[in-house]
This record gives C-alpha cells, sequence and structure tokens, in this order.
C-alpha cells in the first residue's frame, strides 16, 4: 500500500499530519509502511490525487478521509474530530481510516 500526504506551500499542517500518519502506522504494527510526501503546486498538480485541501492523506491514490469533496483550490483542509474541527486527524482516525482502506 502506497501511503502519501498531499500538501501546500507553507501548510501549517504538514508536519502534525505526517507525525500522526507515522504514529497511526506505528501503533498498527506497519512500521514498515513508508509516508511519501506530495507537494501540490498548482491547481494542476491535484488531477487524478484525491486532493481535498492540505493535508490530504490517500492511500493508493485514494482520500482516506472520503468525506472531503476533491478539490483542485490550493487551500488548507479542516477534518471533524473527538475534540472539534481541526487541521489534522486524530491518530485514532488515522487507524481506523486505514483499516477501512485494507492495512
Amino acid at each position: 500500500m502506497r501511503i502519501e500526504l498531499l500538501h501546500i506551500e507553507d501548510c501549517p499542517n504538514t508536519a502534525k499530519a505526517l507525525e500522526q500518519v507515522e504514529a497511526a502506522l506505528a501503533a498498527m504494527g506497519h512500521e514498515d509502511v513508508s509516508v511519501h510526501l506530495r507537494h501540490i503546486r498548482s491547481p494542476a498538480d491535484t488531477a487524478g490525487t484525491g486532493f481535498a485541501g492540505s493535508p490530504t492523506i490517500t492511500a493508493d491514490g485514494a482520500d482516506i478521509f472520503p468525506d472531503g469533496a476533491p478539490s483542485n483550490d490550493l487551500a488548507c483542509r479542516i477534518y471533524p474530530t473527538p475534540e472539534g474541527h481541526a487541521g489534522v486527524p486524530t491518530v485514532y482516525q488515522v487507524m481506523e481510516a486505514l483499516r477501512n482502506h485494507g492495512l
């Protein structure tokens, strides 16, 4: 499975999202799965990526949080979490989403 973190320039949530995904993978016993960062530089870069705002986490090209509407706008993404809206999902949410995608 290929995990990608799609992000825009200077996204304030990229580093935290990467931490959350890596923590989720570790908690699931998948430390061997790499997270690939993909810098989205222009609207054209979003084509075929499942990008729904920065950061978007994909598994084999599909957004693991499909409630986000695909977008070619270079903007931030907001995730609903148990603590309210946030710029990144919780580790538990990432784990559940990855399980739902077959990991």
